[in-house]
């Protein structure tokens, strides 16, 4: 199975274009790598190929990818389909940069699928796609020889869902597990994961690779903003000791040190000090086995 990180940053990319902090002027100035918003590719065979959500950048990403231009004519292109985590602006957006391209599938969570009906709407009339549950009880298996099963993680509601209409009960949130048929590699791909829990160990168990919720890491000057936001067992605060996830009493040290499935974290918040490579949190979860990969790296699972 092969995986192309083709973004690896939270909502706003890195630099977000409103954003002066220190590592988006680093990012400007080119002291560090531009990211765009999270989003992977995946293939079992090398010619059926796999979004894992669509970020704003998608048309970017995808010019940018050989593995993903077309090679037989005018539209003839490798990409069958899309499997949808939830339902964030940031994830669903580039739906729209695959307007009128025939053929396409799209897996999602019930939820997500009745929040997208008007935009579901609106695709279909260039060119009608299939939309399916991605929570179907026995999974399901991509062209490519992939097999995929949805885990719910979370039940955040998408901001845009009106508060005074009934959303849909959940989950909202999934993660996936993706096993290669004939390699037999197991992938997880949780980049919205909320608050780490026993379940996610247990999904991770026996994967390869795990691309992981980067949480948000929230500078000096944001860190109030941002206390709401979650932070995953593998990112801690630069003046916790020790790390949440690596205590020998903690159920989700499996998540934070080998030996375990190789670790990459994704959706990396603007303001996190993983970006930064000679930070020393980003150090300390390096030393623990973790890895902030560059927008661009393919991975073999």
């Amino acid at each position: 199975m092969r995986v192309v990180l083709l973004g690896t940053a939270a909502g706003g990319g890195l630099p977000q274009w409103n954003c002066a902090c220190a590592l988006c002027t680093a990012a400007r100035d080119g002291r560090l790598p531009s990211r765009t918003r999270e989003c992977a590719a995946i293939t079992g065979n090398g010619r059926d190929w796999w979004l894992l959500n669509t970020s704003p950048d998608l048309r970017v990403q995808l010019t940018s990818t050989p593995a993903l231009w077309p090679d037989q004519g005018a539209r003839g292109i490798a990409l069958r389909g899309v499997l949808l985590t939830d339902g964030e602006a940031h994830h669903v957006a580039g739906l729209a940069e695959l307007c009128g391209t025939a053929g396409l599938k799209v897996y999602a969570p019930p939820p997500v699928r009745a929040a997208l009906g008007s935009a579901r709407a609106a695709l279909d009339r260039y060119t009608p796609w299939e939309w399916a549950d991605s929570l179907a009880e026995e999974g399901f298996v991509l062209a490519g020889g992939l097999v995929v099963t949805a885990h719910p993680v979370v039940a955040r509601i998408p901001p845009y869902v009106p508060a005074r209409a009934p959303a849909p009960p959940g989950p909202w949130a999934t993660a996936y597990r993706v096993e290669d048929l004939a390699g037999g590699g197991v992938l997880v791909y949780a980049p919205y994961v909320g608050d780490p829990s026993p379940a996610l160990d247990d999904l991770c168990a026996g994967a390869d690779c795990v691309l992981l919720d980067g949480a948000a890491f929230p500078a000096p000057d944001t860190q109030a903003a941002d206390r709401r936001t979650p932070a995953h067992p593998d990112v801690a605060q630069a003046a916790s000791d020790p790390l949440p996830g690596t205590g020998p009493d903690d159920p989700r040290a499996t998540l934070a040190r080998p030996p375990g499935p190789r670790r990459i974290h994704t959706r990396l918040s603007h303001t996190s000090p993983l970006l930064d490579p000679r930070s020393p949190v980003h150090a300390r979860l390096t030393g623990l086995g973790a890895e902030v990969l560059p927008d661009g790296a393919e991975l073999v699972v």
